[in-house]
C-alpha cells in the first residue's frame, strides 16, 4: 500500500522564503527516505510538502516537525491519505 503524507504551513509575515528553505531542509533530513517527495508553494506564503511511502496507513512514518512559532502564522496542517492509484482508472 502507498500512503501520502501532506504537511502545510503558512509563513509569518515576510518569512515565506525562510519557511520554504526550512521545509526543504527538514524534508531532505527525514529519518527514512520516502518513495517520492515534493515541495510546493502557494500565495500567502504557504508551503506544502508531500511525501509518499510504501507502508500501511497507520504505520509510524517520519513527518516534518512544527516550525518555531515565529516562523509560522498558524499551526501546521497535516493529512494522511491512502493512494488508490491513477484518477482515470
Amino acid at each position: 500500500m502507498t500512503v501520502a503524507l501532506m504537511w502545510e504551513a503558512r509563513a509569518a509575515e515576510g518569512r515565506g522564503a525562510e519557511l520554504l528553505e526550512w521545509a526543504r531542509a527538514r524534508a531532505a533530513g527525514l529519518a527514512l527516505e520516502p518513495l517520492r517527495s515534493e515541495l510546493l508553494r502557494a500565495p500567502q506564503d504557504r508551503v506544502l510538502v508531500l511525501t509518499w511511502w510504501e507502508a500501511a496507513y497507520d504505520d509510524d512514518l517520519p513527518e516534518l516537525p512544527e516550525p518555531e512559532a515565529g516562523l509560522i502564522s498558524r499551526p501546521v496542517h497535516r493529512w494522511r491519505f491512502e493512494s488508490l492509484g491513477p484518477a482515470g482508472g
